[in-house]
């Protein structure tokens, strides 16, 4: 059996499928891995949450940083893999998508929004550090840091507003993690897609899937930590390689 014959197979014998992704999902809808060499993120050294809430010239490095990158999602659309995982959720075969990708495009790709973990959190929405009592569109505060070039800051108590994504020294919602934990263990099968497994603790979730007795299985174009113990490995685009196998499952298009 080849390995695309193998993958429809596992889906086709899962009763409990859970979907983990990583940013090589959100590179095929076009939107960039800004960490990798010569990316946005080793040009503009995005403050660390610390150095934000401390330091005003942390926080206009941060608001130029999402200037440049936030058209990408603004632009960003579901891509056929997204859409295929709509379609394995429709059928009553995927439980849930864990990601940690924070352009919103599982959900807008059929997949309700109370089935996806966004770990990371979502761009498009920010909120004030302080007081926790105001929220604001993004792209609005966006408008106005390129207008006059002052950090967005709270109109009631004037904390510092930021997207209402978890920044480095910021910690995952505990509640959201736990609930993921929860999706891991009950998994019989894992499907890893777009994640090189390296950020953690997001990163041990197969684990608990492999510890529980799941399966696994890696769509990803680079190795990860977990290949030698994966069901199945596929270094191929993890979207358009589902949205394959999810057409030869259920037939017809997810389009």
């Amino acid at each position: 059996m080849d390995e695309f014959s193998r993958l429809v197979q596992l889906l086709s014998g899962s009763r409990r499928l859970v979907a983990f992704t990583g940013a090589g999902m959100s590179t095929e809808s076009g939107i960039p891995d800004y960490r990798s060499p010569g990316g946005v993120w080793s040009r503009f050294r995005p403050p660390v949450l610390q150095e934000f809430l401390a330091d005003r010239k942390a926080r206009e490095r941060y608001w130029r940083f999402y200037a440049e990158t936030f058209p990408a999602f603004q632009e960003a659309r579901p891509n056929p893999g997204h859409r295929a995982l709509g379609r394995l959720h429709a059928e009553g075969r995927l439980a849930a998508v864990i990601t940690q990708n924070i352009d919103g495009l599982h959900a807008r790709g059929g997949v309700p929004a109370q089935d996806v973990l966004e770990l990371h959190g979502g761009v498009f929405a920010s909120a004030c550090l302080s007081c926790g009592e105001h929220e604001a569109r993004t792209a609005d505060l966006l408008e106005r840091f390129l207008a006059d070039g002052q950090p967005p800051a709270c109109p009631r108590c004037q904390g510092p507003l930021k997207p209402r994504t978890v920044s480095f020294g910021q910690s995952l919602d505990g509640e959201l993690l736990e609930r993921a934990a929860s999706l891991a263990a009950q998994a019989d099968l894992m499907l890893v897609m777009g994640s090189s497994l390296a950020v953690t603790p997001a990163a041990q979730l197969p684990e608990i899937t492999l510890a529980a007795g799941g399966g696994l299985i890696i769509l990803n174009r680079d190795p990860t930590h977990l290949d030698s113990r994966a069901d199945l490995v596929l270094r191929t685009p993890a979207g358009e390689t589902l949205a394959r196998a999810v057409e030869a499952l259920l037939g017809g298009s997810d389009d």
